[in-house]
């Protein structure tokens, strides 16, 4: 999962990773100065003892977010409860009762399709209860599709504190320029910030799977030592232009006038870059 997110990794490209044998640590930096820390702990179980029964504070003081992870195949899901519920009774409740938690119930690939939702939904209800009096959101994730990048984009557009001003700016500027759809991707993880859209689509999971698109075009662009700044994509029932709009962010127009020539979308991307240059900003955590 964080190969894939944070390392531009390809699903398939996983497999020849190795299992996590240590913990690792890393910071992301996202829009601008937004950072996260990633505390990778995989089958650690000694050194999250240790953590948990000596060291909280230190863990879970200050956190702004808790993002758990749990494998849906799991041998001991009961141990799992009891981990996740120490980190809430203990840390979060303790010394940072104001975070937003989100529980990644991952590897849902593994599971027969005919009962995902059932078996999800039973988890989801599990953790609520398990959670109270916090609230939490929940999601069902796997690296082979899509759901993956929906929750993270999700998530990434809660961690933002100016989004809303994001969103009343791409729906201004959607207006203005007569387009279908405006959206915003994060210039290193290709993840939705966040999208305004006039007119309907059926496909809701278009977004992740773009993204998937992209990032795996910027691989190819990488092995030929090129850097990825803009694409068009045209047919006879729209275009979509995708181009590098400020320093931390990719913007996507999409235009269903046949009428509208490439070079004016050219022209009122280039124009609104410094309408939304005052935005990309975002605080650290």
């Amino acid at each position: 999962m964080r190969s894939i997110i944070f390392a531009n990794y390809i699903a398939r490209d996983t497999r020849r990773l190795g299992a996590t044998m240590d913990v690792e640590q890393s910071n992301v930096r996202f829009l601008n100065n937004l950072v996260l820390n990633l505390w990778d702990c995989g089958g650690q179980d000694a050194f999250m003892e240790t953590f948990f029964t000596s060291q909280k504070d230190v863990l879970f003081s200050n956190v702004e977010v808790l993002i758990f992870v749990f494998d849906v195949q799991s041998s001991d899901v009961q141990k799992d409860n009891e981990k996740y519920q120490s980190c809430i009774e203990t840390g979060i409740m303790k010394y940072s009762p104001g975070a937003m938690i989100f529980c990644l119930v991952h590897k849902m690939d593994l599971i027969p399709k005919a009962q995902r939702e059932m078996l999800f939904l039973k988890r989801k209800e599990e953790l609520e209860h398990l959670s109270k009096p916090l609230k939490i959101s929940c999601y069902a994730t796997s690296i082979w599709d899509e759901t993956l990048y929906n929750a993270w984009s999700r998530i990434m557009s809660l961690l933002i504190p100016n989004v809303g001003q994001l969103k009343l700016k791409l729906k201004k500027f959607a207006d203005h320029i007569n387009a279908d759809e405006v959206l915003l991707f994060e210039k290193a993880t290709f993840l939705v910030v966040a999208h305004h859209m006039r007119k309907e689509h059926n496909d809701a999971n278009r977004f992740e799977k773009i993204s998937n698109i992209i990032k795996q075009f910027k691989l190819s662009c990488n092995k030929m030592q090129s850097f990825f700044r803009s694409i068009e994509v045209r047919n006879s029932s729209f275009a979509a232009y995708i181009e590098l709009f400020t320093a931390n962010m990719y913007i996507m127009v999409v235009m269903s006038d046949p009428q509208v020539c490439s070079a004016a979308v050219q022209l009122n991307i280039n124009n609104a870059k410094r309408y939304f240059k005052d935005t990309d900003q975002s605080g650290t955590m």
